[in-house]
């Protein structure tokens, strides 16, 4: 059974940083994307960053370009994002989660994954 599990969040003052871990236990034959959503109370899940598998290409939302960074350690199994410059619109649930087929959704269509971590909760104060 896989499960993502993530850590890391916490509060924090604006302009402060935080990084994000999302381990995964569990056997996967293949994954395409993994990425990191979050979500604010009353909003939809948006995705945050991504990261291509298969050749290591990374993709980011327009409002964190500059200040997140997302990779991965495969030796442990491990994404993460460093999140730098932090915002109060930062602010919100933040999941890991993984795409294990080709189909047509983009990077950022929460469709697109299969497996889903509880959530790390990220809270940046003005």
């Amino acid at each position: 059974q896989v499960q993502l599990v993530e850590s890391g969040g916490g509060s924090v003052q604006a302009g402060g940083s935080l990084k994000l871990s999302c381990v995964r236990s569990g056997y996967i034959y293949s994954t395409y994307y993994m990425a990191w959503f979050r979500q604010a109370p009353g909003k939809e899940r948006e995705g945050v960053a991504a990261i291509y598998t298969r050749a290591g290409g990374t993709y980011y939302a327009d409002s964190v370009k500059g200040r997140f960074t997302i990779s991965r350690d495969n030796a442990k199994n491990t994404l993460y994002l460093q999140m730098n410059s932090l915002k109060p619109e930062d602010t919100a649930m933040y999941y890991c989660a993984a795409d294990t087929s080709a189909d047509g959704y983009r990077w950022y269509e929460k469709q697109k994954y299969g497996y889903w971590g509880q959530g790390t909760q990220v809270t940046v104060s003005s």
